[in-house]
């Protein structure tokens, strides 16, 4: 975002003295002050302060320590990731419920799982690891992975499912051998939201609905291709795991909107409900210790 002298920034801080209005600035990436007095309040350039609670907001993630500078000069990664994760989780959970006669595990939305689940939310896991951002980097970038594994398993191409049932490719999909082999995925992804959760308590409380919201959608998709796989098709499962998927969706277009809302120094402070300071860190309970 270009740089705009009558509209600070909230994530950017253009200027290069340590002054600012006839005030020291205050660094907020090499902050060696009390942790207790440099969460307390947050300055940036334009005069504009920052309360610990929109940092947690902007990144999903506590105030940490880096010995760069590049949250003064690099836009805010995670809208972008998340509107990746929500054009391709969207049109999926609509798919999974069935409406208007959608269908066919959302083949027809592959595009979408490549260039926005896989490319946007890649990108923006790259951006997270160069401000030193470590949990977003790895959920978005695991979840980037996901959307890529769901993308090429549904392009004839990486032969997924056809080399299951090479005679009928038209039917691989529902290959007994290739859902039995298929359900692995879906229920390590569940393992690992779980341990995404516990981590995420430490953020908001919508990243942590997420996280609950995402867990029961993969074990319903790991109940369903396994109960294919003996030939029991239960609809009922693969529409719940899109229900439970519909609204975490809504949860995360709201996030999104109170991202890029804060962004732009918007004048609406939508809650997400930080957590930030509710479980303290490790290192603020020694340091009280």
């Amino acid at each position: 975002m270009a740089s705009d002298n009558h509209f600070p920034d909230v994530e950017k801080d253009h200027a290069n003295s340590g002054v600012v209005n006839g005030h020291q600035k205050y660094d907020l990436h090499h902050d060696t002050h009390d942790e207790e007095a440099g969460l307390s309040r947050i300055r940036t350039a334009g005069s504009l302060t920052i309360t610990p609670e929109l940092f947690e907001k902007i990144y999903l993630s506590p105030k940490n320590q880096v010995s760069n500078n590049l949250r003064s000069t690099l836009a805010n990664p995670t809208p972008l990731a998340l509107v990746g994760f929500l054009m391709a989780l969207s049109p999926l959970s609509n798919v999974l419920l069935g409406w208007r006669g959608a269908g066919g595990l959302g083949a027809a939305e592959v595009g979408a799982y490549y260039f926005f689940g896989g490319l946007l939310m890649l990108l923006g896991s790259v951006f997270e690891f160069i401000l030193g951002n470590t949990f977003p980097f790895v959920v978005f970038g695991s979840f980037g992975a996901f959307w890529l594994t769901w993308g090429a398993t549904l392009t004839p191409y990486f032969n997924a499912a056809t080399a299951y049932q090479p005679d009928d490719p038209a039917a691989a999909l529902v290959n007994p051998t290739f859902l039995a082999s298929f359900g692995y995925l879906f229920l390590y992804m569940a393992i690992m939201c779980t341990i995404f959760l516990i981590v995420s308590l430490r953020t908001n409380v919508i990243f942590v609905l997420l996280f609950v919201l995402v867990i029961p959608v993969f074990g319903l998709l790991t109940g369903y291709v396994w109960n294919a796989a003996l030939g029991i098709v239960n609809e009922k499962l693969m529409e719940a795991a899109g229900g439970i998927a519909f609204v975490a969706c809504l949860l995360g277009w709201y996030l999104l909107f109170v991202q890029l809302l804060a962004s732009v120094d918007f004048p609406l402070n939508l809650p997400v409900g930080d957590l930030s300071r509710v479980i303290k860190g490790g290192s603020e309970r020694a340091k009280r210790a």
